[in-house]
């Protein structure tokens, strides 16, 4: 093994490789939601972008081109400023980005309205038209959306866009109407967008609960389990040392040792059976075992394919095979935010892997236990780790 401060060989990866390997391998640890809220955000954030862009494009003068800018550089700001579409919080913790936004957006706004009104050139008003009902656009596009009373604030803007920017009584309905139809759209989009963000916040957050009540699901029935199995012996072990306890007292020696042999056969019992039930919760069984894998790895969105049959594991080896698919579940569970995990079970071995492994296995607990387990009967297991995926390997003797 490499020490930690030996040089990687510069011909080892093409240039560039390491930092995609590791970008590839940050995208996978992400959980399904966390991609949706990554990927609707730079969407956001890149459609703000183009409309800049196409609006500088169209622009025929560097004045023009000055106002998109400004009113680009606040819509870019407004959106930076909203939790749900921020790419970083720097500007969400701010009270003043969005205050500011709005207010270079309505001096833009106001002073290309301003030109187009006084100035004597027509295409000097063209431009200001332009650069004015641009700025209304993006404003609907980056501020609207986030504020109450939305609908009737896009209608608002596009009655009195067209009322400055309308040369013509005709022109400003038009304007308007251009404006009303195109905020309208936008401002939809917008809301089907931050609907979308909730369901999918939702959604993980009933699968974390599903998965807390199955843990709760299963400490009930444990705690019912030891209450049945362990109870009724500690009960019985009372009963006959208070028996005991009255016959010694009342000079019956005989009986009274009989009574205390019967409690420590009741005590020896009672310990086998507790041990028995923290081993394996009265037993382990391969079969249930692969179940209960399905339905827990389900509760965290992650599917589980099954290669092979249980019964063609051997039976002297079914119930470690057992241990294996828990602690492999557990881990799974614990350490990844895996989508799919097939488990392979044979004659000669059995595996099971996983992608979206977080890191390397390190020094897990479960897996130095599952490793003597797995000795104790002449069986090995393998670890192998990746960025891509996480390997179980378990070989046994065939009989």
């Amino acid at each position: 093994m490499d020490s930690p401060g030996a040089r990687a060989d510069p011909h080892e990866f093409p240039l560039g490789r390491p930092g995609l390997s590791r970008l590839t391998s940050w995208w996978r640890g992400l959980s399904g939601p966390a991609k949706f809220r990554l990927y609707t955000r730079y969407t956001l954030q890149a459609g703000v972008v183009a409309v800049i862009a196409v609006m500088a494009i169209t622009a025929h003068s560097p004045w023009s081109v000055f106002g998109i800018v400004v009113a680009g550089i606040a819509g870019f700001v407004a959106v930076e400023a909203q939790p749900d579409f921020a790419v970083s919080s720097g500007l969400v913790s701010r009270r003043w980005a969005l205050p500011a936004a709005v207010g270079m957006l309505t001096a833009v706004w106001l002073a290309y309205a301003v030109v187009a009104r006084v100035a004597a050139s027509k295409s000097t008003v063209d431009e200001a038209r332009l650069v004015g009902i641009y700025t209304a656009v993006l404003a609907v596009f980056t501020v609207v959306p986030f504020i109450r009373h939305k609908w009737w604030i896009v209608l608002g803007l596009s009655l009195i866009t067209g009322l400055a920017f309308g040369t013509t009584l005709r022109g400003g309905i038009g304007t308007a109407v251009v404006t009303f139809v195109s905020g309208s759209f936008v401002v939809a989009t917008t809301l089907l967008t931050l609907w979308g963000l909730r369901v999918v916040e939702e959604l993980d957050r009933a699968k974390a609960v599903e998965a807390e009540l199955q843990v709760a699901e299963e400490r009930l029935r444990f705690a019912r389990d030891l209450h049945d199995v362990v109870g009724r012996g500690f009960s019985a072990i009372a009963v006959k040392s208070e028996l005991a306890a009255m016959l010694s007292r009342s000079g019956d020696a005989e009986r009274a040792a009989a009574e205390m042999t019967e409690v420590k056969a009741l005590a020896v019992e009672s310990m086998g059976q507790m041990r028995t039930l923290v081993r394996g919760y009265r037993g382990i069984d391969l079969t249930a075992e692969v179940a209960g894998a399905r339905s827990l790895l389900s509760a965290v969105g992650c599917r589980l394919v099954l290669e092979g049959d249980p019964a063609k594991v051997p039976a002297r080896f079914h119930e470690v095979a057992a241990w294996v698919v828990r602690e492999g579940t557990t881990n799974i569970v614990e350490h990844s935010s895996a989508t799919t995990a097939t488990l392979a079970l044979g004659d000669a071995g059995m595996s099971l892997r996983n992608d979206g492994p977080h890191g390397t296995p390190g020094e897990r607990s479960g897996l130095r236990g599952l490793a003597e387990r797995l000795a104790a009967i002449g069986a090995t297991l393998d670890v192998l780790a990746s960025p891509e995926q996480f390997i179980l390997e378990i070989r046994w003797e065939k009989k």
